[in-house]
């Protein structure tokens, strides 16, 4: 009986465990920023990288992309991060747009 076909890979539960405890103090570090009523942007970007750090290692350790091909990776990845780009040309350009339409349609008032 062959059994190289039916079996997965299996990984510690020690490593689950981690990161386990990992996400948990994250987790907790981004509900301190509510706590301790940061403002600004040092609060939003608080809560970016909490929120980044958590989903990568959602993303590496619990759904396997972290034992992955490269090419998967950089398949699953790469388009959201195209998208992202694109997203910041836009939040770049809004001010030019907005200001060649008052100056073409005239201020409003």
């Amino acid at each position: 009986m062959n059994t190289e076909h039916g079996e997965g890979q299996q990984h510690p539960i020690g490593l689950y465990l981690k990161i386990w405890l990992l996400l948990f103090v994250l987790s907790t570090l981004s509900y301190m920023v509510d706590y301790y009523q940061l403002e600004g942007y040092l609060r939003w970007t608080l809560i970016i990288v909490f929120m980044l750090l958590k989903a990568g290692l959602i993303v590496a350790v619990f759904m396997h992309m972290l034992w992955e091909r490269l090419a998967l990776i950089y398949a699953i990845l790469v388009p959201p991060l195209c998208l992202l780009v694109l997203v910041g040309l836009m939040a770049v350009e809004a001010d030019y747009t907005f200001l060649s339409r008052v100056i073409y349609f005239g201020q409003e008032g």
